[in-house]
């Protein structure tokens, strides 16, 4: 099934990872990164996002 907000999501989503083949698919993005205990790129700074570190312990840090 096509996400149908995909155009949408494209221009808001911030991740850098330029393979990435869950770029604008919240869902599948969502669920890619929970089963690795990390949380998306959309949930971090910019120049956190860089770092490529989506760990749920980073994510703490920048809500300090």
């Amino acid at each position: 099934m096509e996400c149908p907000n995909l155009e949408l999501n494209l221009k808001r989503c911030n991740c850098t990872y330029e393979p990435c083949d869950k770029k604008g698919k919240c869902c599948e993005c969502l669920r890619y990164h929970l089963s690795l205990n990390e949380l998306p790129a959309c949930l971090f700074p910019a120049d956190v996002e860089r770092t490529y570190d989506r760990s749920i312990k980073r994510f703490i840090q920048t809500r300090k």
